[in-house]
């Protein structure tokens, strides 16, 4: 089986009291409901599942703070198919390609969603891909983050690229909404892990890897901050993550942010275009990387969507304190 037709599996968990005690199996299939209890015993006792980096029996006891990782590998649902899917391509050459990820467009095919994915328009788009780990892609953005991805054509192209992000020297910068008035720009530096009870959801827990976050303010206003956000690190969630984190969710992040929470003393016109803000405000603007080809360092920037547009007009107009 070619590899493109593999799912990587890759989840994190710290141990909770709710859990703690049980069988390790037991534990893990509360903790990740959407495999079977056997399939998950297979990946215990193939080593793919570790408890604080050593491999268990799946009987033995699991307690509360032990570190789970799981680094595993499924078979997917047949082979991921080449599908016309709109792209905008803002660079390319025989080794990269740069993309504008639009809002709504999931990036990898994954339970629930085999079709219709960036991955699928890929493989329409240049058949060769399917010859490169995951059609190329190297990083991802969540399906309702906007912004730029580079997707690598050749083997060569992908492990030099894959270097990069491991020893952080690509550059990835964000701008970003979020509620409350940030004092000034910082470093959130707080690892992060699956969450021990919402699988879908990651949290910061001193158990979890490394994640270092930068953030300065583009502005503020009455009840928000526009800001710019650069990743040292690449954990899944890392921005909506950390800036719930330290106090500053996300403008329309159901997940981290809780309910629409609206700051009071908002006027009724703003409150209504917080509330149908449809996803979380994240954008990635700016990529920075070297060449794979001529080892030059090149970057590419992009404006912000149409919504993320709107939305910063709106708080300009109605939320400004003229800082």
């Amino acid at each position: 089986m070619s590899e493109h037709t593999r799912e990587s599996v890759e989840a994190d968990f710290v141990i909770d009291m709710e859990h703690s005690g049980m069988r390790l199996d037991q534990a893990i299939s509360e903790l990740m409901p959407d495999y079977s209890r056997s399939r998950l015993q297979q990946w215990i006792k193939q080593g793919a599942l570790t408890v604080n980096g050593a491999v268990l029996k799946p009987k033995e006891k699991v307690k509360v703070n032990d570190f789970i990782e799981l680094r595993a590998e499924l078979e997917a649902q047949g082979e991921w198919k080449a599908e016309p899917v709109d792209l905008d391509i803002v660079y390319e050459d025989e080794a990269i390609l740069i993309i504008n990820k639009p809002v709504g467009l999931v990036v990898h095919p994954a339970a629930g969603n085999y079709s219709g994915t960036l991955v699928n328009g890929l493989l329409h788009y240049d058949a060769s891909l399917e010859n490169v780990p995951r059609a190329g892609i190297v990083h991802r953005l969540d399906k309702d983050t906007s912004g730029l991805m580079v997707v690598a054509k050749t083997l060569q192209a992908h492990a030099h690229i894959v270097a990069q992000l491991q020893d952080r020297s690509m550059g990835r910068e964000y701008e970003a909404l979020v509620t409350g008035v940030m004092t000034g720009g910082g470093t959130v530096d707080e690892p992060i892990a699956r969450h021990s009870r919402d699988r879908k959801k990651m949290a910061v827990t001193p158990f979890g890897k490394n994640a270092v976050t930068h953030y300065r303010v583009v502005k503020k206003f009455d009840h928000h901050t526009h800001i710019r956000v650069k990743l040292e690190t690449g954990r899944t969630h890392q921005i909506r993550v950390h800036m719930a984190h330290i106090g500053y969710p996300l403008v329309g992040d159901r997940t981290y942010a809780g309910r629409s929470k609206v700051p009071a003393g908002t006027s009724p016109e703003f409150k209504e275009a917080l509330k149908a803000f449809p996803r979380q405000a994240l954008h990635a603007k700016k990529l920075t990387l070297i060449h794979p080809l001529d080892e030059e360092e090149v970057s590419w920037e992009v404006d912000l969507p149409q919504d993320m547009q709107h939305l910063l007009a709106l708080v300009a107009n109605l939320d400004d304190v003229g800082e």
